[in-house]
């Protein structure tokens, strides 16, 4: 698949089938997240990642999912994500202004992983201090988001915004994410209202 027809495929996936994710597929995101670019190629993240069944199911009640159509948002049992990647950044090295980094860094993740069949949900809205003790996190990292991954068990569907940017589920159960057609955003040559 070409990198545009993946972009134009990807949807975010809270929804996942049971079963590890492929071998060395953690290892790959990481690295082509270390490949993302960084601002004055500073480098300030660093990646924790996670597989083990028993530290995924300690790090799931720490995150929030879906607040616009909450709860049917979360992970139902049995289809929890079957692996994390956790973004931290080393404030030693950047205390401010790291959020471009961390935007390529996850949305390097996010293409390589659908690349390889793995959907991602992508938060913010996480128990930072739970999770930094869960996973050992030490003084000067600051944990900045979650990567959940997992095999997809939903097909959310991509279609124009008309009234509300809310996503919602229809009475199948199927996600309706509305986005800005390409028309409203795109001005070639300049500004144009």
């Amino acid at each position: 698949m070409i990198v545009y027809d993946l972009i134009r495929s990807r949807r975010t996936i809270r929804q996942f089938k049971p079963g590890p994710v492929p071998p060395g597929l953690l290892t790959r995101l990481v690295d082509a997240a270390r490949l993302a670019p960084s601002a004055a190629n500073l480098q300030p993240l660093v990646f924790v990642a996670v597989d083990d069944p028993a530290l995924c199911a300690r790090i799931l009640p720490c995150l929030k999912w879906a607040a616009y159509i909450a709860p049917q948002g979360d992970p139902r049992p049995g289809f929890e994500p079957s692996a994390y990647v956790l973004v931290l950044v080393n404030t030693t090295v950047r205390d401010k202004m790291y959020e471009y980094d961390v935007g390529a860094a996850v949305e390097n993740m996010i293409l390589s992983a659908l690349a390889e069949g793995v959907g991602s949900c992508w938060m913010i809205s996480i128990d930072r201090p739970k999770l930094a003790e869960i996973l050992g996190v030490p003084e000067g990292y600051r944990l900045d988001s979650v990567l959940a991954l997992g095999a997809p068990a939903e097909q959310p569907l991509a279609e124009d915004l008309k009234d509300s940017v809310k996503y919602w589920k229809d009475d199948v159960g199927r996600l309706h994410v509305p986005k800005r057609p390409l028309a409203e955003v795109l001005h070639l040559n300049g500004f144009k209202p």
